[in-house]
């Protein structure tokens, strides 16, 4: 690696460290949590339904599924979410939003749009001389 690439990856991780401050800021101020608003996202951002199990909710928030149980259960308690049985399998319950929870996202998503757009050159990875960059998504592994 050259020095180029090592500036390259401390000013990406530096952006990713300044965003991150920016949302923990953003959500304090507005009375959450950082984990309780990345909760609320997990939620709504998960992909083709308006539920999740609180192992998916684990998956998705790379959390072990006990700490999840008790972020589910504090975000129940401020009345964020709210859980109810799978009527396709009794085993399973579905975590969902509460009104106040979908209220609270409602605010606080376009703020962090809002400054993802402003960071966009920022927080776009570098590209890497003579290397191609594999992509990847969440959860899978790049292939070369």
């Amino acid at each position: 690696m050259t020095k180029r690439d090592f500036e390259a990856l401390a000013d990406f991780r530096l952006a990713v460290r300044s965003y991150l401050r920016f949302s923990d800021e953003t959500v304090r101020q507005h009375g959450l949590t950082p984990q309780h608003y990345q909760l609320l996202l997990a939620l709504k951002g998960f992909p083709g339904r308006e539920w999740a199990s609180v192992g998916e909710l684990a998956e998705r928030l790379q959390l072990r599924h006990h700490s999840t149980v008790e972020l589910v259960n504090r975000a129940q308690g401020n009345g964020l979410v709210q859980r109810n049985e799978d009527p396709d399998d009794g085993r399973t319950v579905r975590v969902l939003l509460t009104p106040e929870g979908q209220r609270m996202l409602a605010l606080l998503s376009p703020l962090h749009r809002d400054q993802m757009q402003r960071m966009a050159a920022a927080l776009t990875p570098p590209a890497w001389a003579g290397t191609p960059c594999p992509q990847t998504t969440p959860g899978t592994a790049a292939t070369a």
